[in-house]
C-alpha cells in the first residue's frame, strides 16, 4: 500500500505554497480513490463550499442551499453502519471552524465524519469504511 501513495505522491509534481496544501492533499486523495475504486466513480465528490465569492456569488449559493460547513469530500456509499462517508481535509496543523464542527454534530447519528490530515489518513479511513 505504502508503494501505491508513494506512485500517486510522485505523479502529481507540485510547486505549491502552504495555503495549496489542503488543496494538494485532497487532489491526491481523490485520484488514490479513482485509481483504487474504479467502480465507485461518481460515489466520491467534492462540495465546493469554500472559497473567495462576492457579496451577489454567496448570496445565490446561499439561495439554491448552500450550507456552510458541509464537509470537502462525500463518499456515498452505505456501509453496515452508515449512509455515508464524509470526509473533512485539513493540513496537519489545520484547525475545523465552528461552522464545520457544527455540521459534524447534525450529521454524526446517521453518517460516518473524519478529519483527514494526509494521503495516508484518507486511505486508511477510507478502506475501514468501505470493509465494515
Amino acid at each position: 500500500m505504502k508503494d501505491d501513495i508513494r506512485t500517486i505522491l510522485a505523479t502529481q509534481k507540485y510547486r505549491t505554497r502552504p495555503k495549496d496544501e489542503e488543496h494538494r492533499i485532497q487532489c491526491q486523495c481523490v485520484r488514490w480513490f479513482f485509481l483504487q475504486y474504479p467502480k465507485l466513480r461518481g460515489r466520491l465528490f467534492a462540495v465546493p463550499n469554500g472559497g473567495k465569492r462576492d457579496v451577489t456569488t454567496a448570496a445565490k449559493l446561499k439561495a439554491e442551499g448552500v450550507v456552510a460547513g458541509v464537509a470537502d469530500l462525500i463518499l456515498l456509499v452505505r456501509n453496515s453502519k452508515y449512509g455515508a462517508l464524509l470526509i473533512e481535509m485539513k493540513t496537519r496543523t489545520g484547525r475545523q471552524s465552528e461552522s464545520q464542527k457544527e455540521w459534524q454534530k447534525i450529521v454524526s447519528d446517521d453518517y460516518k465524519y473524519v478529519v483527514c490530515r494526509s494521503v495516508e489518513d484518507f486511505i486508511n479511513n477510507v478502506n475501514l469504511y468501505l470493509n465494515q
